[in-house]
């Protein structure tokens, strides 16, 4: 299996699925703040909506059909997501002193904007 991150474009079969997907964004959180590897659409269908994509990890891939383009500007992109990913999974493991971390509410009548 190539190593991850797939360029855009590319068409995938996942694990246990019958129906081809592809690749359009990287690094997609779901509801629960996890974050994956990957955000896709079905394949040939493409982008439908936005609330119909599709957001799963590289070792779900059983086939890759079809590979997007791979280009210096997109191998360098890939190389800085390992990067940054690398850096945040560092962080998950520095401990802080109790008596340094503080916390801060936030005020109820702060407005959002839905975008």
């Amino acid at each position: 299996m190539k190593e991850k991150f797939l360029p855009i474009g590319t068409v995938v079969l996942l694990e246990g699925a019958t129906k081809k997907i592809m690749i359009i964004g990287y690094c997609p959180m779901g509801n629960d703040n996890k974050v994956f590897d990957y955000s896709a659409c079905t394949y040939p269908e493409g982008l439908i909506s936005s609330d119909k994509t599709l957001a799963f990890n590289h070792n779900q891939i059983k086939q890759i059909v079809f590979m997007g383009l791979e280009s210096e500007e997109q191998q360098n992109f890939s190389k800085q997501i390992k990067n940054m990913l690398n850096n945040i999974d560092s962080l998950k493991n520095v401990e802080l002193p109790n008596d340094d971390v503080q916390t801060q509410s936030l005020d109820s009548n702060v407005s959002t904007l839905d975008v």
